[in-house]
Formats: structure tokens, C-alpha cells, sequence
């Protein structure tokens, strides 16, 4: 599933692309035709992300909700409006590997959907095909308030409102104070439960975005152990790992993958991506970059942990 960074990345090409442009809405899979007809031929006004869910907004005050889950993708292509845009999604892991439409070839027009296409967006420059999605639906504005207030904190609020304003958009909003008040709602949520933190980071409701890959390198980056509760995450540790996650995450919005390691901890005879992108994700029974431990794996809540122990190694208890 694509972790959040990748969400503000489409939500980036989404206005790149189509912002301020009348957009046909339509569903070549016949699954969204009601609700295309409700969006085609509106001007697209602006797109943005929360978590990993993508919201669109158009000019008649109706707003597309997507959520790729594990098997959404959006593909894009068209003119040179469309330059650098990636295909992002899950299927084929391009959420970590994003693949870019060659500049050279010239457009002309939308190809024939190939596949299961959900939805199909065309603007005079160019098309974006959505395949797959867990979640695409028509809401109003209250029903997108709804659909916010379900969400925890977003490391990447900052990074969102400073995009924004970068489009001569003014929210009067401060990307550090919105960062701030971010973390403070991360700091309670943290105290309100005795789960482990390694499912709370997973749990949307609690902290926005953060998936596997961030899950586990966030928490070998702050020295916690997965098992900890959350409730008795110090707050050193949970300002650590907030503010490891807006620095993370922002870099995977700039970059298109996620590299969580420092250079001194990589091989240097490797290329940095995918080799030595990862403190401990997928690298179970190799030893620890850091120490001679082997990483170790477990299953927990139906999603795979990788971990030091030793590095994360539990608080000791005060007799």
C-alpha cells in the first residue's frame, strides 16, 4: 500500500496537471459512471492529501475522495503539462519505484483504457487513468469534514500548506505552528493507550500516513522498542519520532522513494537506493547496520515488524 508521501506526490500532480482546468470525469469500468457524471466538464480547482487519502476539489462544490488501498494506481500522460508526472500506486510497487512517462514521445490525446479503469480524468493536455482504488466517492464539503476528523496528525501538513502557498494559494495557516499542534495531538494520542506502539504507528486514527516501511524506521531511528506501550513512550522518543517522520516523509515527497539511512551507516560500495535505502524494513536475519545483531521479523497485527533488538531495546523496569 502506498505510504503517505506518495499520496501528497499525486496529490501534487493532480494540480500540476489539472488545476484550474475543465476536466471530463468518466469511468470506462462502469462502477463510477453515476458519480462521473456528477464531476464531468467541471473546472478541476485543486487537489491535496491527508494520510494516505487523496482529495480533489471541483467548482461546484463537490470533492473526490480517493483511497488506493493495497491495489489502487493512477497512471498519467499527455503534453508537456505532463512532464515528470509518475505513475504512483501499489501494483506494481511504484510507490517506491515511480515510473515516469517518456518525454519524448509526443501526445496525442488519450489512449483506449486498457483494464479495470475506474476513473478516466481528460483535460486539453493530457489524462490520469485510476485503477483499483479501496475508496472512490463523491462527497460535499461536510462529508469530507467527516472523513478528515477520522484522521490523525499528518507529518506532512507542513510540507502540504507550503505547496499550497507556493500556488499564490493563502490559507492563512503557519506550516511550523500546524507541525507543532500536529505533534502535540501525536503526543496524545500516544497517552491514551496501552497498545504497542508498533500497531499504534500503523493506526491512521492516531497518526496520519505512516505505513511499514516508516513504521519500522521511525522506531529503529528512535531506539524504541516495537513492544513498548504506547502510553509509556517517553516524550523525548515521541518528539524524536515525529519530527524523524516530517523530515522522512518530506524527503520521500521530494524524491519519490524512501531512504531512511544516514550515510555513515551505508555500504559505500552500494547504490544508496534500494540497497542500503532501509535501517531494518525487509532486511530480516542480516545484521544490523548499527551493531552485530540479526534483524528480526514478526507478524503483528496482520503486518510484518522488522527490528533490532538490541538497538530497540525494551526501557528498563525501575525496582
Amino acid at each position: 500500500m502506498p505510504e503517505g508521501h506518495s499520496l501528497h506526490r499525486l496529490s501534487r500532480q493532480f494540480d500540476d496537471a489539472f488545476g484550474n482546468q475543465i476536466v471530463s470525469v468518466t469511468s470506462p469500468q462502469g462502477r463510477f459512471a453515476t458519480d462521473a457524471r456528477r464531476l464531468d466538464g467541471r473546472r478541476l480547482e485543486t487537489a491535496w492529501a491527508k494520510g494516505k487519502q487523496l482529495f480533489i476539489q471541483f467548482d461546484n462544490e463537490l470533492f473526490l475522495r480517493v483511497h488506493l488501498g493495497l491495489y489502487g494506481a493512477v497512471d498519467f500522460g499527455g503534453d508537456e503539462h505532463f512532464r515528470g508526472a509518475s505513475s504512483i500506486g501499489a501494483p506494481r510497487r511504484i510507490g517506491e519505484r515511480e515510473l515516469t512517462q517518456d518525454a519524448a514521445q509526443p501526445y496525442s490525446g488519450p489512449p483506449e483504457p486498457v483494464g479495470q479503469v475506474r476513473a478516466r480524468f481528460v483535460s486539453e493536455h493530457g489524462w490520469a487513468d485510476l485503477r483499483g482504488p479501496s475508496a472512490c466517492e463523491v462527497l460535499d464539503w461536510d462529508q469530507v469534514q467527516q472523513q478528515l476528523q477520522k484522521l490523525g496528525p499528518d507529518p506532512l501538513v507542513g510540507a502540504g500548506l507550503r505547496f499550497a502557498q507556493s500556488k499564490g494559494r493563502d490559507l492563512d495557516l503557519d506550516p511550523l505552528k500546524e507541525l507543532e499542534r500536529g505533534y502535540a495531538e501525536f503526543r496524545r494520542n500516544l497517552s491514551r493507550t496501552k497498545t504497542p506502539i508498533g500497531i499504534v504507528l500503523m493506526n491512521q486514527a492516531l497518526i496520519s500516513g505512516v505505513g511499514n516501511i516508516y513504521r519500522a524506521e521511525a522506531l529503529f531511528r528512535a531506539k524504541v522498542d516495537p513492544q513498548l506501550a504506547a502510553n509509556e513512550v517517553s516524550t523525548q522518543a515521541a518528539k524524536k519520532m515525529w519530527w524523524d517522520l516530517v523530515e522522512l516523509m518530506e524527503d520521500g515527497v521530494r524524491e519519490g522513494k524512501i531512504i531512511t539511512t544516514r550515510e555513515a551507516d551505508r555500504d559505500p560500495f552500494g547504490p544508496v537506493w534500494p540497497d542500503n535505502a532501509y535501517y531494518v524494513y525487509q532486511r530480516q536475519g542480516l545484521k544490523c547496520r548499527r551493531c552485530s545483531a540479526q534483524v528480526a521479523l514478526a507478524e503483528v497485527a496482520g503486518r510484518k515488524l522488522y527490528w533490532c533488538g538490541r538497538c530497540q531495546r525494551p526501557p528498563r523496569k525501575r525496582s
